[in-house]
């Protein structure tokens, strides 16, 4: 397949936390996988790395008003630790990746997970692996096709 062709101005950024960085790991592996399929260049893709998931939406927020990311894909794990805290952190970070969206016309593709239920034992740990491989695979499709319509928008508007 031909690879697309991605201006410097529009690159993709890959913006994952580090908590339960082996499961979240598996995003970004099964996500630069597919889009080579897909045709983009891996030198196309700015992988960054944050703490936590709480720490996505600023990370996202930088990179969309820098001007260079035609798409941004967030990747994360919000695990109940047996405290109710972990409902409004999700929340807060899927409400802040759509408002970053929103505001400033850069598309976010969210591989942000949050299961009700995980148990550090290795079956959830296998079965979160194998699931978010799945997702960023997800990911890097909706990436590519959001970009696609929305450069055709562009081009039907200009």
């Amino acid at each position: 397949m031909n690879q697309r062709s991605i201006q410097p101005s529009h690159r993709i950024a890959f913006v994952q936390s580090c908590w339960h960085k082996d499961i979240v790991d598996q995003c970004r592996h099964g996500f630069t996988d597919a889009i080579a399929a897909l045709g983009v260049a891996a030198d196309a893709i700015d992988l960054f790395e944050v703490p936590g998931g709480f720490e996505i939406p600023l990370q996202a927020q930088k990179l969309a008003k820098s001007g260079r990311y035609a798409a941004i894909v967030a990747s994360g794990f919000i695990v109940d630790g047996g405290i109710y805290r972990h409902e409004f952190v999700a929340d807060a970070v899927i409400s802040s990746l759509m408002r970053v969206q929103l505001e400033t016309e850069v598309p976010i593709i969210s591989a942000v997970l949050t299961p009700q239920r995980f148990h550090e034992h290795e079956e959830h740990q296998r079965f979160f692996r194998e699931h978010f491989r799945v997702k960023g695979a997800e990911a890097a499709q909706a990436c590519v096709k959001t970009v696609d319509n929305l450069r055709r928008l562009a081009g039907a508007n200009g």
